[in-house]
């Protein structure tokens, strides 16, 4: 079977990863161009400009080792269905392409089947688009056995739009059973059936992940601690800020998406209270839709929590654009009815790199905005106190009167809440506490 250029056997992570960029077994780094087709900025790119969104380009190719050599913006006046690009563009990149000896081209955009196919028969080497470079990203990442099926799903979920006239094999014919009679069935029609039946695998396995993420989650419901996520822009510095406030270790690099698997660690903030905290995955703009179901299982874990934490790197010069990326995809998700509509009410915005900046003073933010810096730790406290309080809003204040041989009530009060005070006296313990309004109701029933 092939899919797209890839035969069955080449289905696995690791070797559609080094299909798609060359590989590195060939004895050498692989030399890479980033191309960014821009379209006038009357349409929905002027929000981000040229020069960033081919800087972040070329970060995503660097992210799986491809070495880039040659980068261009092309401006794009008309789309060719066939190529994309105009004649004579196309002739000028082709010159540095062959000149810089490029293996692999990586166009920042959604192409077509026949326009990446076109585009390779013109250049000599390997294309691939935004979207092939992004799940190429996402396969190398994938640590855990739930984020490469989450990978391969999205990965075969792409590669099956590729099949209709991609390439030319697919067009062969398939003889018939013999006491069938008939035509038999086209490669592509092979071809796709195959794949949607491991997808329909896929589908199975991930939704029994889901289960168990639920089943996590309901335990984690019967414990005291409050869950708190972190979303943001990929790089955003998530991974860093998590490890700040929590004291763990989790891989955090200046990378793009560096981190893929969800972590969770204990966190203690200033009242004594103890929350745990969600380190997810980075988001980008235009993130591929076959991604956004795929991880649909992770991102539970943001529509669960009791606060969010929308990191933003507040050094960066398009920050408002990644903002409204993130958002972008967080609505999507409320349109999905994976997320719920009023979010927003629980998320604090966390401006993290002050540090960049000259500190968090030098940082403008509005209300509802911390400014941090996760490598000095300056603003840390400010944002533990603000989650404090946060949680601390939701809760309702109690007064209760135990029996003084009544320990493991008075003990549960204090796992469970936020003794305010508390008076001893022979008739009784006087107590007022603060409580979730579930445990407020857990605690009082009969």
């Amino acid at each position: 079977m092939h899919v797209g250029s890839l035969s069955l056997s080449e289905l696995d992570l690791t070797s559609r990863q080094k299909d798609k960029t060359g590989g590195s077994d060939r004895g050498g780094p692989t030399l890479a161009a980033v191309i960014l087709p821009w379209e006038r900025p009357d349409r929905a790119d002027a929000l981000r400009a040229s020069e960033a969104r081919l800087a972040e380009a070329v970060g995503l190719a660097a992210a799986i080792g491809l070495v880039v050599v040659h980068s261009a913006i092309v401006p794009l006046r008309l789309k060719r269905s066939a190529t994309l690009l105009g004649l004579g563009q196309m002739d000028i990149q082709g010159a540095q392409l062959a000149a810089q000896k490029v293996a692999v081209v990586v166009m920042d955009c959604q192409l077509s089947p026949v326009q990446q196919r076109n585009l390779e028969k013109a250049w000599g080497c390997k294309v691939i688009d935004r979207t092939g470079l992004i799940l190429d990203i996402f396969g190398e990442r994938a640590t855990t056995s739930e984020g490469a099926l989450q990978v391969e799903l999205a990965h075969l979920s792409y590669q099956r739009s590729r099949l209709v006239r991609s390439w030319t094999h697919l067009e062969r014919q398939r003889g018939g059973f013999g006491f069938l009679g008939g035509p038999g069935e086209t490669q592509i029609e092979a071809d796709r059936r195959l794949i949607d039946d491991r997808m329909v695998r896929l589908k199975r396995e991930l939704e029994q992940v889901r289960r168990t993420r639920g089943l996590h989650r309901d335990a984690r419901k019967r414990t005291p601690f409050p869950t708190v996520a972190l979303v943001g822009y990929t790089n955003a510095g998530k991974s860093t800020l998590f490890n700040a406030l929590t004291g763990a270790e989790v891989m955090a690099k200046d990378l793009l998406f560096a981190t893929l698997d969800p972590t969770m660690r204990g966190l203690t903030l200033p009242s004594g209270r103890r929350a745990i905290l969600s380190d997810t995955v980075g988001f980008i703009s235009e993130l591929p839709t076959e991604l956004v179901a795929a991880f649909r299982a992770t991102l539970e874990e943001v529509s669960q929590a009791d606060i969010i934490l929308h990191v933003r790197d507040a050094s960066h010069p398009d920050t408002v654009a990644q903002r409204e990326d993130v958002e972008a995809v967080l609505d999507g998700l409320v349109r999905d009815g994976a997320l719920d509509e009023n979010w927003q009410d629980r998320c604090i915005e966390v401006l993290n790199k002050a540090d960049l900046l000259g500190g968090v003073a030098e940082v403008p933010t509005k209300t509802g905005c911390i400014a941090v810096s996760a490598i000095s730790g300056e603003g840390l406290d400010v944002l533990a106190a603000a989650i404090d309080a946060r949680l601390q809003a939701g809760m309702v204040l109690c007064s209760y009167t135990l029996s003084v041989t009544d320990g493991a009530r008075l003990a549960w009060l204090y796992k469970h809440g936020e003794v305010v005070s508390r008076m001893d006296a022979e008739e009784g313990i006087a107590v007022t506490v603060r409580l979730s309004p579930a445990d407020r109701s857990r605690f009082e029933q009969p």
